[in-house]
């Protein structure tokens, strides 16, 4: 919280493996504790979410916080969380070919902020660059720094130094191959936080309580 780190903004992957009730009433008690959070450390704030389960909870238990739809498929993005969600977050490979270029057009005409992951070779960053995304996650800063410091000195020099062909000559950009890796990852994440569903979009209003005061509750009721 000191001022010289108010600029940091923190993109929180939200893993399924938590209760969405329990996880996010914890972490709005930690986070209330702090001075002026509000205004100093709420908007600062994005929740990444994976799965739907968990959209619903973190809009009753944290709503001054941003969301984001974290996932590797534009169809389950717009089916449960396009709505919710400012920030569609979306794996490199997933927003490569036609698919993906129609999803990065109704981000952009819908507003939306475009976050691409994990961005690590210096064509991926450029083919991001040419995409227009507002957000790169990437293992190298560092690179990356120096890549977009390059871009804005002379971006057709450096631009051109990185073509397109290996969207073409790399099999994981493929969309077979893309469809069995988000078949994979839902079926993951369903084996974790139970069926994606329409129905977990909505929840009681209902303040998550401990187990151990909930059950004294209903003793002493």
């Amino acid at each position: 919280m000191k001022p010289e780190n108010h600029h940091v903004k923190f993109n929180i992957d939200v893993k399924v493996q938590n209760d969405p009730d329990r996880l996010f009433s914890l972490m709005h008690k930690v986070i209330s504790a702090q001075h002026d959070w509000e205004t100093v450390l709420a908007p600062r704030l994005l929740l990444g979410l994976w799965h739907p389960r968990f959209l619903a909870y973190a809009k009753a238990r944290m709503p001054y916080c941003d969301r984001s739809y974290l996932g590797n498929s534009p169809e389950r993005a717009k089916k449960y969380f396009w709505d919710d969600c400012g920030t569609m977050s979306m794996s490199f490979g997933s927003m490569v070919g036609k698919d993906g270029e129609r999803f990065r057009k109704d981000c952009k005409a819908a507003g939306k902020k475009l976050m691409i992951w994990t961005v690590n070779e210096p064509q991926q960053m450029m083919e991001v660059a040419r995409w227009g995304a507002d957000v790169i996650i990437t293992d190298v800063t560092q690179t990356w720094l120096e890549f977009r410091k390059a871009l804005g000195t002379d971006y057709e020099k450096e631009g051109g130094k990185y073509g397109r062909a290996f969207l073409w000559m790399q099999y994981q950009y493929y969309p077979p191959y893309q469809m069995f890796r988000q078949y994979v990852a839902t079926r993951w994440l369903e084996s974790v936080a139970g069926p994606f569903s329409i129905a977990d979009l909505q929840i009681a209003d209902a303040p998550y309580e401990p187990p151990a005061a909930a059950a004294a509750v209903k003793s002493a009721a």
